[in-house]
């Protein structure tokens, strides 16, 4: 049904160019509820990257922009023989607020479409516009495109709604009055050469017991994101459905590698040095080493603006290799994509603890601290963490390496968060900066010490122009 209030007040609706889509496993989430609440590690999967970047701090205007969204609300898609079946509601977000767990608003109905079914998943899939994968995730969406045809392809499926769902969207309907929020960057030079980037470091305040690191990115619109946490374009994810098998592989494939590690994190480096994707970011206490990365790269990218960023991190935050919270997030990686779905961060130490999926991460502690007290707070769980390893690779050592390590559902937004305070410096004139960085004995050899890597730096050194005759 329509709700009164919102019935038909003009002509010839005007829809938003996006719409949220809203989606829980348990239907009593869904059904005739006032008030909705998602993790904030299950917000904007299955968002386009773009749109993703500008709302993820849920700051102010991005919970505006969302309040302006049409909204679905829905329970995950339901097969069985003959059919299947979700539950439907269609409305707008109000008193939308957030804390760094969850997003909560209240839901304001205006169609009640109840249980809809469909021929079969296909059929769901098709209505929604969505792969099959999305319709059975948890999860907060925010789509392109207009709520216009899913209305629709709704109403077909529930024919006593049509005339309802035709009058509404004849009805003059609130598009966003701004278009979606942003990346917000605290960009605090552009520099073209190594002396223009040191005084630029020279300029910052100085911060009383807070330890600085750097990381350098070849292409300036690149996220802080770790590689297992990347999505494609669409918002879909690249990796992490498959973190625990990923893991494993390598391990099968090259046990004896693994043989000297003792925590679950020393694993994880290794893994991030062969290029396996993980939950790690790498940082640097050279800054030096993190502009030599901001220009490095393919040749095609030598053009493209890079970045070094410039992470401020309170000492009282700081983990080592061996702390208990930093085995906690990394025995995360062993959890099946199933088992991670079902942790909920909202839950009070005492509950999480009790549940099924809590006992399961505790057994992967216990493997490498048989002395764990049974007792993971929930709160840590979701952090990330600044991490300094052994240095026990060729890389780590001559690269200053430190890491970020990221918690079940974290994400870093561009502004920092919890402490954590990030700027930037916007690099280019990269191949001027490569030249001044050699004659200080910064280059591939250097960060990369391999003989693989030395016999490329010297081939290329030493090649010599063609001769025009």
């Amino acid at each position: 049904m329509i709700s009164d209030d919102n019935e038909a007040k003009g002509k010839g609706g005007v829809m938003a160019d996006n719409f949220n889509y809203i989606s829980f496993g348990n239907v009593d989430l869904v059904d005739g509820v006032a008030q909705v609440g998602m993790s904030r590690g299950r917000m904007f999967e299955y968002t386009p990257t773009e749109l993703a970047n500008g709302l993820e701090s849920l700051g102010d205007e991005a919970l505006a922009f969302l309040m302006t969204l049409p909204t679905f609300l829905c329970s995950e898609v339901s097969g069985a023989k003959g059919g299947a079946t979700m539950h439907v509601r269609f409305g707008r977000l109000v008193n939308a607020r957030a804390d760094r767990r969850e997003i909560v608003a209240d839901f304001e109905p205006i169609v009640e479409f109840g249980d809809v079914t469909f021929s079969d998943v296909n059929d769901a899939t098709e209505a929604f516009q969505a792969d099959g994968f999305q319709l059975y995730r948890t999860h907060w969406a925010v789509r392109e495109g207009e709520a216009k045809p899913i209305l629709e392809a709704l109403a077909k499926r529930k024919p006593e709604l049509v005339q309802e769902v035709s009058a509404l969207l004849a009805a003059e309907q609130i598009a966003p009055a701004a278009p979606p929020p942003e990346r917000k960057k605290n960009i605090i030079a552009t520099i073209d050469n190594v002396e223009g980037f040191l005084a630029a470091l020279q300029g910052l305040p100085l911060l009383n017991n807070t330890e600085i690191f750097y990381r350098g990115h070849e292409d300036a619109n690149f996220e802080l994101t770790p590689s297992v946490l990347r999505k494609w374009p669409d918002g879909s994810w690249q990796y992490l459905p498959s973190e625990d098998r990923l893991n494993k592989e390598l391990l099968i494939a090259h046990y004896e590698e693994f043989q000297s590690d003792q925590y679950c994190f020393d694993s994880l480096v290794r893994m991030q040095h062969f290029g396996l994707p993980t939950r790690l970011l790498d940082i640097s206490s050279n800054p030096l080493i993190a502009l030599f990365f901001a220009c490095y790269g393919k040749q095609e990218s030598m053009d493209i603006p890079g970045e070094v960023i410039i992470f401020g991190v309170p000492e009282v935050k700081i983990k080592y290799y061996d702390a208990d919270t930093v085995s906690c997030l990394s025995n995360l990686s062993n959890l099946s994509y199933e088992q991670k779905d079902e942790i909920d961060l909202a839950l009070d130490v005492d509950a999480f603890n009790e549940s099924e999926v809590a006992g399961k991460l505790l057994h992967h502690i216990k493997s490498e601290k048989g002395f764990f007290e049974p007792r993971i707070d929930p709160d840590h769980l979701g952090s990330i963490i600044c991490v300094k390893a052994k240095h026990t690779n060729n890389r780590i050592k001559p690269q200053s390496g430190a890491f970020l390590l990221y918690g079940h559902g974290a994400m870093l937004p561009d502004t920092g968060q919890d402490g954590l305070e990030i700027s930037r410096i916007t690099v280019t004139g990269k191949q001027i900066i490569l030249d001044q960085l050699d004659a200080l004995n910064i280059n591939a050899t250097t960060v990369y010490p391999s003989i693989e890597q030395t016999a490329e730096h010297v081939k290329a050194r030493y090649r010599r122009a063609p001769t025009n005759h």
